[in-house]
Parts: structure tokens; C-alpha cells; sequence
């Protein structure tokens, strides 16, 4: 492929860090997942989500927990 065969890609979204609670698409977007999965991670109780108003919101500190969560699950296994 050539410079000018390439296609130009859009940015990556830009992430507002004040935002404490984030729509199930910005959550997924922040862990590089589908909505499919991210919706699965929220069924299975592997992340919690709060309700606002009628809407779900996934708090920021429950993505960053789950991250945790699996990190710490993945040294044990190689550890073990």
C-alpha cells in the first residue's frame, strides 16, 4: 500500500477525565471492547453500574476496579 493509497483514520475519542459516570458506549469505548461485550461484563456482575434517572451510567472507579480486579487475577495464574 502507498502514502497515497492509505486512508485517513479519525482520531480516537477524546475522553472528558471529570466525568465520573459514563453511558455503557463510552465504557466500553474506555476498556477497547464492543457494547455486546461490555454488556455482557455488566449481566455478569463483573462491572456495576448505578441508575440515574432512567438510565444506567457505569462509574468510572467500576471500570477501574474491574481492571484491577483482572490484574490481580492474572499475576495469581502466572505466579502459581
Amino acid at each position: 500500500m502507498t502514502g497515497d493509497q492509505r486512508r485517513e483514520l479519525p482520531e480516537g475519542p477524546t475522553f472528558d477525565p471529570t466525568l465520573l459516570a459514563l453511558t455503557v458506549e463510552e465504557a466500553a469505548r474506555r476498556l477497547s471492547v464492543g457494547r455486546t461485550t461490555m454488556y455482557a461484563l455488566i449481566r455478569d456482575g463483573a462491572v456495576q453500574t448505578v441508575p440515574i434517572g432512567r438510565a444506567r451510567r457505569v462509574p468510572v472507579q467500576a471500570l477501574s476496579e474491574y481492571l484491577g480486579r483482572r490484574m490481580h487475577f492474572r499475576t495469581e495464574r502466572t505466579a502459581a
